[in-house]
């Protein structure tokens, strides 16, 4: 038996290839879709529900949170503890960040800003905790970072405010 009679003709493996090619289009095509808002909402809940502890009602911090800035929470820093400073004013910034960055994510709304000031809280937090850097800030800066440099995605309201300006801009150009 020849080789050639255990080939594919040429026309099947075209076609092949083709489906393939097709089929990794619509996977990379799909993935692209959906990257940006699942890395937002991976990085965004933990936040979220942290910062939903640190309330006890409308804009009033609950005794929780100004206990752990106060007493709990301190900054190693070059193997010295030191306590943070105004930790009644850092606890507010704190529980509003942490409500505030994690909604404009979510949402897709000045996402690399928001992408950027929870990879400030991850670094304070890996100041406050630095134990968790493996298993919880590691991979939530990666995801900042990720979010920061290639944006929210198209599923966003950045996307769709920025479509809008440009649709607005080209129509004041043909005028």
């Amino acid at each position: 038996m020849s080789t050639s009679s255990i080939e594919r003709p040429p026309s099947t493996t075209r076609s092949l290839d083709q489906l393939v090619h097709a089929v990794l289009g619509w996977i990379a095509w799909t993935a692209g879709l959906l990257a940006g808002p699942v890395a937002r909402l991976a990085l965004a809940i933990p936040f979220l529900k942290s910062g939903l502890t640190k309330w006890s009602g409308w804009f009033h911090v609950s005794p929780v949170a100004d206990y752990l800035f106060s007493s709990m929470f301190q900054l190693h820093i070059f193997g010295h503890l030191y306590p943070f400073p105004m930790p009644d004013v850092l606890a507010h910034i704190d529980a509003i960040a942490e409500i505030l960055f994690p909604v404009l994510l979510i949402a897709g709304l000045a996402t690399r800003f928001s992408a950027l000031s929870v990879l400030v809280m991850i670094g304070v937090i890996q100041l406050t905790d630095p134990s968790g850097w493996a298993n919880f800030h590691l991979p939530w800066a990666g995801l900042a970072l990720a979010i920061m440099a290639l944006g929210p995605g198209k599923l966003s309201l950045d996307f769709a405010i920025e479509r809008w300006l440009k649709r607005s801009k080209d129509r004041i150009t043909v005028r």
